[in-house]
């Protein structure tokens, strides 16, 4: 089988040397769009990869901590038959586990140091089979969570801001007020430290705290749990499971899913993503019409060798086709190199970016701005 000379004469004007000052100049713009479009590539891929990477870590360590689906009563009441909704959500196929909860707001404080909280009350019994951080502990300090013995789990960064550790007291004030002599104060409640977590998640490490359900309804004045808590076999259809649980429960309850929890982030998130893909097309795009430009020089500097061809029969598609395969070649040399540029840096990039910021004594991640305290990666071939 025969090559066709356009294959072969364009595949020779891109090795091109430099035997003249003007070859010389060529060859170089012609590396030049070569190793432009390469950057851009891997720009693309980096950059996308990172982005990816970011959301699906925050998503994953937010719900470690959160779940799928929450199923609540208006107004942050008690749930009127807990029992009753419990079974009627675990009749759904595509539940995997379900846990009654409490959740409320209040003050923690040590001494002069004092933090705002999320509390939740959980069932110590259920709450691994609704996240993860739940099955984590659940050797620990979740048995250490007894009706009535007050003790309270905290995130570990919101232990450190109030130094305390496994074993020291703590004050819980709660909002709502006992009415005295005095006036209306607000209810306080002295608590043990029977644990920490680390969930990798800044916003709840450094703000929930957690205790048991029986011991929160007490603090709160509550007559039972305020929400169920649901996990799914597949996050990804907690909207349309939400959907059906709305259908199918009893009584007027508030079903909310994961994704409508933090709406506004994912959605900014994927606006992000969206136009750093432009603005990285652009790139590419600039370097392509670099290699325009380039072809444009080359069909210039080759007139002699156009003008042989010409003469010994040669049409002027052919001719067009030669520098089509020389364009076509660097834009793919150029491509197929950003490629394994960018996803040699995106797989490797946990042990890349900690050297670098070893190298500069710098720190291009603080937690308590962006959430995690690593730079993530996920290709998605």
């Amino acid at each position: 089988m025969q090559i066709p000379y356009e294959l072969i004469l364009g595949w020779r004007y891109t090795r091109a040397g430099r035997s003249t000052r003007r070859n010389g100049f060529i060859s170089f713009i012609s590396g030049v769009s070569m190793l432009g479009i390469a950057l851009g590539v891997a720009a693309l891929i980096i950059v996308l990869s990172v982005m990816n990477g970011f959301q699906k870590e925050v998503r994953d360590r937010m719900l470690g901590v959160i779940s799928h689906i929450e199923v609540f009563a208006p107004n942050g009441a008690a749930l009127p038959d807990v029992a009753k909704t419990l079974a009627e959500i675990k009749q759904n196929p595509n539940v995997l586990g379900a846990a009654s909860f409490i959740a409320a707001q209040a003050l923690l404080a040590r001494g002069e140091d004092m933090k705002g909280t999320i509390v939740r009350g959980i069932d110590p019994a259920l709450e691994g089979q609704v996240t993860d951080l739940a099955v984590d502990l659940k050797d620990t300090a979740l048995p250490k969570l007894v009706p009535g013995g007050f003790g309270v789990v905290l995130g570990g960064e919101l232990a450190r801001a109030l130094g305390v550790r496994e074993g020291d007291l703590v004050t819980l004030i709660a909002p709502s007020g006992q009415v005295t002599p005095a006036g209306v104060v607000p209810r306080l409640k002295q608590m043990t430290v029977v644990g920490t977590f680390d969930s990798g998640h800044f916003e709840y490490d450094s703000a929930l705290v957690m205790l048991h359900q029986d011991d929160a309804a007490k603090i709160f004045r509550l007559e039972g749990p305020t929400g169920i808590r649901i996990k799914l076999k597949d996050l990804h259809q907690a909207r349309e499971v939400a959907a059906e649980l709305s259908r199918s429960l009893s009584g007027d309850l508030l079903i909310r899913d994961w994704t409508r929890q933090n709406k506004t982030w994912f959605a900014a998130v994927q606006l992000e993503k969206r136009m750093m893909f432009i603005i990285l097309t652009l790139i590419v795009a600039v370097a392509a019409f670099n290699l325009v430009s380039t072809l444009v020089m080359t069909v210039t500097d080759k007139r002699a060798d156009i003008a042989i061809l010409r003469t010994l029969g040669a049409s002027p598609k052919s001719i067009m086709g030669i520098f089509m395969v020389q364009g076509a070649m660097v834009g793919i040399i150029g491509t197929l190199s950003g490629l394994l540029l960018g996803l040699g840096v995106a797989l490797n990039i946990d042990v890349l970016v900690p050297a670098l910021e070893r190298l500069l004594n710098a720190n291009f991640l603080p937690k308590d701005i962006y959430l995690i305290s690593r730079m993530p990666s996920d290709p998605q071939y």
